[in-house]
């Protein structure tokens, strides 16, 4: 087994290169937001809307939803799109 001597330096050396890798690392993670999902009473909370509204919104495809494991999640970016009145419904309604 062979010995080898770490200098100061070496240290040094090592620590701006791991320093940097961190710095880029990070950099990258603050580039991709990460997409935020809430839950219905949170929406309807931000809304100030009763279930039943709630419900038509996802009725009509206005709200669009998840369904994970019985518990509906919704983007918030798809709410704040309600709230700032970006979304109309997507319901096609028939008449005679």
């Amino acid at each position: 087994m062979a010995v080898e001597i770490i200098t100061k330096e070496d240290l040094q050396e090592f620590g701006e290169q791991l320093l940097n890798q961190m710095k880029t690392l990070i950099g990258r993670g603050q580039a991709e937001e990460p997409r935020k999902f809430i839950k219905s009473y949170q929406v309807k909370n931000l809304l100030k809307i009763s279930n039943n509204t709630l419900q038509t919104l996802r009725d009509n495809g206005t709200i669009p939803f998840s369904k994970i494991g019985g518990i509906l999640y919704y983007n918030y970016e798809d709410i704040m799109k309600v709230l700032r009145g970006e979304v109309k419904s997507k319901r096609i309604s028939f008449s005679k």
